[in-house]
This record gives structure tokens, C-alpha cells and sequence, in this order.
């Protein structure tokens, strides 16, 4: 892996073609198909087997040269939603209501497009939004919900009920792109750090110890993949990647920032799901330290991750966590810095490398 510093013509010090892929591919929770079949495809070169179970989570093993193991978790799923209802007028326009898979902040879906995946291909609309001179004073105060929410694809009604069924899938429809020093899009929550664990999966050879790459479903509806491959997986150690809270922008105090783009790749030490193992986070930071790769602490004071989900699944097991600062989380604009990414690569690849099973993270 090259270093995190971008050459004299702009050109990114990793793979943005893949990224993007990652980014722009569909799969919300329970029906991560088409996001699974990409991290099939990039194991292939990359772990010694490959192996998928009954909920959908990808494991990619490298075989190391004793008994102990480590878990790395990404997960797979976007937050999207699911339709719910056909609504409209016989001979009118139909619309489609929603019921959501992970946490939306219904603000931010006025005046988006949309992507409805249907058995007979998928079909584009958008969640349209009233002028707001047309408003009522109380309808502009209003707090929308997911339910307020219609999506548009300019079809009749009847036509809509015939090429949509109940339970079909919706997600965001939006581009990933550089922009300045960072990339920007949909879905970065959690496909940037997907790509982060496959690119370190890619920089690592005859490991001491056996990895477990696992790419895991259902994260953003309760951590329910991990939790499944806690038990099947039962690491000796295990390590989750996900994006965090980066509120570094104007009308935040510098106290509620949690993290700072550019600052580095974040070593966490709690959010509301789990406190990782002190030895752990510690000896993350000192791989940091030695390798001279930008860094920071992340306390966390809401949100959960996958890193729970192995915490206590199979009995207690030794967790920490790395995180990729984001802006603007659950949103189509997820932002992050192009050299946290490149940190966050650096130090799970250096971490994984220097794992020997040797380390006593009991107390």
C-alpha cells in the first residue's frame, strides 16, 4: 500500500474505482446480494477460502502458522428502506410509501432520487418536495417522519401496482466523487471501511496468525450479522471497522466534534454499544506510534457497531475497534478524508502484521 500523500497530478494513493464501486453498489440490511458478490470477488485473489453462511455474511480466511485468531468485521448493509404501500388515484399518478431499514433522519430525504430494485429490474423516482411558498406556517415547522415520505415515479397507479410489489427495496441514488481532500456519497456507512479491510486482506502475507476478513450483514438493524459469526467465527480477538461521528464543521463545538478529518485513522474507546478492551485500543495506539500513522482517540457518545457484537456473543473475547471519521452520517453526502482512509488501511494492515497470538489481553 502506498502512503497516504497524493502525487503532483492529484492522483489518489488508492483504489477510488473499487471505492466507488463499493459506495454505489445496493444493499440494505437482509438483502446485501449485490454488495456480497463484489467482496466475493475481491477475496479471490486475496485469502486462502472463502465462505459464506445462512444470513449472508462473507468470511475470508488467510491461514496462519498457529491455532489463534483474529476476527476483522465491515459490514455490508446501507440503511435504505422498503416498500410498504402503492397509494393514488385510479386514474392519477401512483406513489409509494416506505418503511425504513435503519435510521433515517426524514429531513434529509426531501427532493432526492431514489432507486426501487424490483424482480424486473430497477426503476428510478424521486421523494419530491412541496414549494415552500405553498406551505402553511405549521407545515413548514412540521418534523417529518419516514411515513410523510412518497416516492414519485411518475407512473399511473395502475401501472406502478403492476411492475411494484410489496417488500421491494429502495435506496439512494447518488454519486460517489472526490471532492477537495476527501470523497463524498452514499453509503461510505460502511463501505469505505469494507474497503479499507479488503485492501488490508490484500497488503497481508503469511500471517502468524489466522484472519478472519468478515464482511457481515444487518448492522444498521442491531448488529445481527456480527453476532451470528461470534459464534461461528469465536475468535481469539477481534477487531470491527466503521465510520464515526466527525462533527467538525461550523455550529458544532469543538467538544462535540468526536473526531477530525485529516487527523488520522480513530482508535476507539467506547460508543453506546461497548467499551473495548483496554489492551487492545492500547496496543492499537502503539502500532500507531511506531509506524508513524496519524491517529486519534474516538469517544463516542452514541452509536453502536459490529465490535459489540463480538464482544460477549460466544463468551468475552478481547475487542477494539478502528474508525474512519465521517461527516454528515446517514445522509448522500458521507464525507471523509482520502488520508484517514489511507491511515486506517496502514494500521490495520500493520496491526494484523504484528499479531502473534503472544499478546495477553485477559486481565
Amino acid at each position: 500500500m502506498a502512503d497516504s500523500e497524493t502525487g503532483a497530478d492529484g492522483e489518489l494513493s488508492f483504489d477510488l474505482e473499487l471505492l466507488t464501486e463499493l459506495t454505489e453498489t445496493s444493499g440494505v440490511p437482509g438483502y446485501e446480494d449485490r454488495i456480497r458478490a463484489l467482496v466475493q470477488r475481491e477475496f479471490e485473489d486475496s485469502v486462502d477460502r472463502v465462505r459464506t453462511d445462512a444470513m449472508g455474511n462473507v468470511v475470508g480466511t488467510l491461514e496462519g502458522d498457529s491455532d489463534y485468531s483474529v476476527a476483522v468485521a465491515a459490514h455490508m448493509d446501507e440503511i435504505g428502506f422498503m416498500v410498504k404501500h402503492v397509494t393514488g388515484e385510479e386514474d392519477g399518478t401512483g406513489f409509494l410509501q416506505l418503511d425504513a431499514l435503519g435510521g433515517w433522519d426524514a429531513r434529509v430525504l426531501k427532493a432526492q432520487r431514489v432507486t426501487i430494485h424490483t424482480d424486473d429490474g430497477d426503476l428510478p423516482g424521486v421523494i419530491g418536495s412541496p414549494p415552500p411558498h405553498t406551505l402553511s406556517e405549521e407545515e413548514r415547522s412540521k418534523t417529518p417522519e419516514v411515513e410523510d415520505v412518497y416516492v414519485d415515479t411518475g407512473l399511473p397507479t395502475e401501472e406502478l401496482e403492476e411492475r411494484v410489489s410489496l417488500g421491494d427495496l429502495v435506496t439512494m441514488d447518488q454519486r460517489t466523487e472526490r471532492v477537495g481532500e476527501t470523497v463524498t456519497g452514499k453509503a461510505l456507512d460502511d463501505r469505505i471501511c469494507l474497503f479499507a479491510m479488503l485492501e488490508a486482506a490484500r497488503n497481508i502475507e503469511n500471517p502468524d496468525v489466522t484472519i478472519h476478513f468478515c464482511a457481515t450483514v444487518q448492522e444498521e438493524v442491531g448488529l445481527r450479522g456480527a453476532r451470528a459469526l461470534g459464534v461461528d467465527v469465536d475468535p481469539d480477538l477481534a477487531i470491527a471497522l466503521d465510520v464515526t461521528v466527525a462533527n467538525d464543521v461550523p455550529g458544532f463545538d469543538a467538544s462535540k466534534h468526536v473526531t477530525t478529518l485529516g487527523d488520522g485513522a480513530a482508535i476507539k474507546l467506547k460508543d453506546s454499544s461497548v467499551i473495548t478492551s483496554p489492551k487492545v485500543h492500547r496496543r492499537l495506539r502503539a502500532v500507531a506510534e511506531e509506524a508513524d500513522i496519524d491517529h486519534q482517540i474516538e469517544i463516542l457518545p452514541a452509536g453502536g457497531t459490529d465490535t459489540a457484537g463480538f464482544q460477549n456473543t460466544a463468551g468475552a473475547k478481547p475487542v477494539g475497534a478502528l474508525s474512519i471519521p465521517t461527516r454528515y452520517l446517514h445522509t448522500v453526502t458521507e464525507t471523509a478524508h482520502v488520508d484517514d482512509v489511507t491511515a486506517t488501511i496502514d494500521l490495520l494492515t500493520a496491526f494484523l502484521e504484528s499479531e502473534s497470538g503472544e499478546h495477553d489481553y485477559t486481565y
